[in-house]
């Protein structure tokens, strides 16, 4: 999404070749090939544990860091493979996002009516809030000391805003561009308040 409000914004007469069907098609083909890459180099490291503890899994589902907890193998390996593949993949996916928007806010501020810079803010803003929720929450949840003593309320907490609260949070964000949503959210907030 990031690189289609570039496109709209910095190149706006060019965007119905750049996001050509061809395009759009190669970009999610990437997203896929990244997620199953991702899939077989986890499923294919568990296969070599050991579980010999309780097979009762103390989260909501079936992840890669609670499972690692149940093995009395070495899970090193599976550690690193955790912090290499989550890094490749934030990486690969937030560079991208930050470029764009280095771009994008570059050519916000050489626009020279304030109505249009609020109007091109405000577009790409709510794609802005929710990319930084759901990568603020995986940062949490992924990227942080190992211990033996990590707090599972606390990742079934950050499991549960990243799997399900950020997607429904995302019709909201993006449905508050709306000047009629705007509208019946303020009369529903003067009628509970006031």
């Amino acid at each position: 999404m990031a690189y289609d409000r570039y496109v709209a914004i910095c190149k706006p007469l060019l965007y119905n070749v750049t996001m050509s069907p061809k395009v759009c098609k190669a970009l999610v083909v990437g997203v896929y090939v990244m997620a199953t890459f991702g899939a077989v180099a986890h499923t294919a490291s568990m296969a070599r544990l050991s579980f010999c503890k309780d097979n009762v899994i103390h989260h909501y589902f079936c992840d890669i860091l609670p499972l690692l907890e149940l093995s009395c193998s070495n899970t090193h390996l599976n550690n690193l493979l955790v912090m290499f593949i989550g890094g490749f993949d934030m990486l690969a996916t937030t560079v991208p996002i930050t470029i764009s928007y280095a771009f994008i806010l570059s050519t916000i501020l050489q626009i020279p009516s304030s109505e249009g810079r609020s109007k091109s803010f405000s577009t790409c803003g709510s794609h802005f809030m929710a990319v930084g929720i759901f990568y603020g929450s995986i940062i949490f949840m992924y990227f942080k000391p190992a211990s033996r003593s990590s707090n599972m309320a606390q990742e079934k907490v950050a499991s549960v805003f990243y799997t399900t609260i950020i997607p429904m949070l995302n019709p909201l964000i993006y449905s508050l561009r709306n000047k009629d949503v705007k509208k019946v959210l303020s009369r529903v907030l003067k009628k509970r308040c006031g």
